[in-house]
């Protein structure tokens, strides 16, 4: 799913989502959404707001990014206790994550096949699976010679 393109969309998105188009949510609406699907920590968008000269706090970055997840336009990739993805492909799909350089990919669900998932406890249910490959480089195995 690619996101909106102009501000017009990204009000549109925040509107059927039950958000109200406030400045600083539309400015990092146009940052997550305008240029396809992404993989964001709070602190990378947050860095890119700088760039872009959107004065906005860290703390508002989180603010909004749960705000978005909750509306279900943003999903959570918990990678560590510390480290939180904030992906804009909400589709159903898995990740690779490269541990040298911290980069997320998506994986398409169709490509990870699962025997089973357990049942869940009572009064529960799956609301989804997250599959998460993590990948380091190939070790060079003993030179012959």
């Amino acid at each position: 799913m690619s996101g909106p393109d102009n501000k017009m969309d990204i009000a549109g998105l925040l509107k059927r989502a039950g958000l109200r188009p406030t400045r600083q949510r539309m400015a990092l609406g146009v940052l997550l959404f305008g240029d396809g699907d992404r993989h964001l920590t709070a602190e990378m968008l947050h860095m890119e707001a700088i760039q872009h000269q959107i004065p906005v706090s860290l703390a508002t970055v989180y603010n909004t990014l749960h705000q978005f997840t909750e509306a279900r336009l943003l999903r959570e990739v918990a990678i560590e206790g510390s480290k939180t993805y904030f992906d804009t492909n909400t589709s159903d799909h898995h990740h690779f994550y490269f541990e040298h350089n911290g980069v997320l990919m998506d994986i398409e669900s169709d490509m990870v096949s699962m025997m089973s998932v357990p049942e869940p406890p009572e009064g529960m249910e799956i609301s989804r699976v997250d599959v998460l490959v993590r990948l380091v480089a190939k070790r060079q195995g003993p030179q012959e010679g």
